[in-house]
Order: structure tokens, then C-alpha cells, then sequence
């Protein structure tokens, strides 16, 4: 588990007038750890990564067997805690943030399981908050990892459309981001003032 905070500066504020967010992210490939990186240096956030709980698992070989039983497991009993992979323990405190923005990679159609996993865990915590969805796909839609969000995150307030970034937009993906934020809203809802900025340092 990765946890950092984002670095700011600007005008100072007391922390219980600064709304906080949370940006959760899984990266496989590593396309959406840079596209957290990029979020990471328009908004304010803390950060936090999801891992499985065994390391070098490839996901990919023999034609990704590993990766699509893991979410035909999901899929075949999304109610039952066994059907979802072991992560690494977190103890982020989500009562603490108001915005969660959630950055998914999409696994045959679906949310990958690492951060289904996570989701399913701790979705339940996240009632009444802020949550936006940005997901990273190499061309397929995105549907079901939003169908996904809102299983896993029921009683959240979504803003109004999620983020798509997919293979041709991943070098527009600066862009791409800035002007979701203004379509959500979120730079009246939940950002700070002053310039932000910050990158995850990890290994992954």
C-alpha cells in the first residue's frame, strides 16, 4: 500500500475549511498510475495505491488465464467476499475526505479485481461522499466499470459523468483531465485554492 500526500501551495487554510480528496488507483500496466500522477498535478490529494496481496503476479500469461478468472469470480457471485483476490491492508480513513476519485483499469469489460476488491471492501464508507470515475482502457467502452463503481459504492454521490481515457487519448490525458474537472464541477466543489501539484513515488 502507497500512501502520500500531494504537495500545495497558495493560500493557506485551516484544515477544517480545506475539503479533502482522495485519489485510489490500481496500475497493472502502469497507465494508470501516470494518469493519477497527471490528476495528481491539477488538483490537491492524497493518494492512495491498491495491491494484491502477492507481488509478480502476471496477469497476462497464458492469454491473461489469470486475470479473466479472476473477474469471471466476480461476476459469477459479486455478493460473496470469497469471489474477490486478497489486496495488501490499508488504513486510509476515508472519514476524512469528502471527494474520492476512483482511476480504474478496465479488465475484459470490467473494473479490475484488485480494486473491485478494495472497493467492496470499503464502499460501504464511502456513503455520502463526492465520487468520480476515471477509467483506462485501451478502446472498449466503459459501461460496466461504471456499472461496477456504483455496485461497489451505492450510496455515494457520483458526479455527473465519469472520465474516459482510452490508447489515443492516454497522450491527452493532461487535458483530457482538466476539462472533466470543469465538467464535474469539481474545482467549485471540492479543490482548494492555489496551484497544487504532486507525483507517487512507488515502485509499481
Amino acid at each position: 500500500m502507497t500512501m502520500i500526500a500531494a504537495s500545495s501551495c497558495g493560500n493557506a487554510q485551516s484544515p477544517a475549511d480545506t475539503p479533502k480528496t482522495l485519489v485510489v488507483y490500481y496500475s497493472y500496466t502502469g497507465n494508470c498510475k501516470a494518469i493519477a500522477n497527471t490528476l495528481l498535478s491539477q488538483i490537491e490529494a492524497d493518494v492512495l495505491e491498491i495491491q494484491p496481496a502477492e507481488d509478480n503476479l502476471d496477469y497476462a500469461a497464458n492469454n491473461y488465464e489469470l486475470g479473466s478468472s479472476l473477474i469471471a469470480r466476480i461476476r459469477e457471485n459479486p455478493k460473496s467476499a470469497n469471489s474477490y483476490p486478497a489486496i495488501r491492508p490499508t488504513d486510509t480513513d476515508l472519514q476524512k475526505y469528502s471527494s474520492i476519485i476512483i482511476v480504474a483499469p478496465l479488465w475484459w469489460n470490467n473494473m479490475a479485481a484488485p480494486l473491485q476488491t478494495y472497493l467492496f471492501l470499503n464502499g460501504p464508507k464511502m456513503k455520502g461522499k463526492h465520487v468520480g470515475l476515471v477509467v483506462s482502457s485501451y478502446s472498449s467502452g466503459i459501461s460496466d466499470v461504471v456499472g461496477d463503481a456504483r455496485r461497489l459504492v451505492p450510496e455515494c454521490q457520483f458526479f455527473n459523468k465519469p472520465l474516459w481515457i482510452d490508447h489515443a487519448g492516454h497522450s491527452r490525458r493532461s487535458r483530457l483531465i482538466s476539462d472533466w474537472l470543469n465538467d464535474i464541477g469539481y474545482t467549485q466543489e471540492a479543490s482548494t485554492n492555489g496551484h497544487k501539484s504532486g507525483t507517487i513515488d512507488s515502485s509499481r
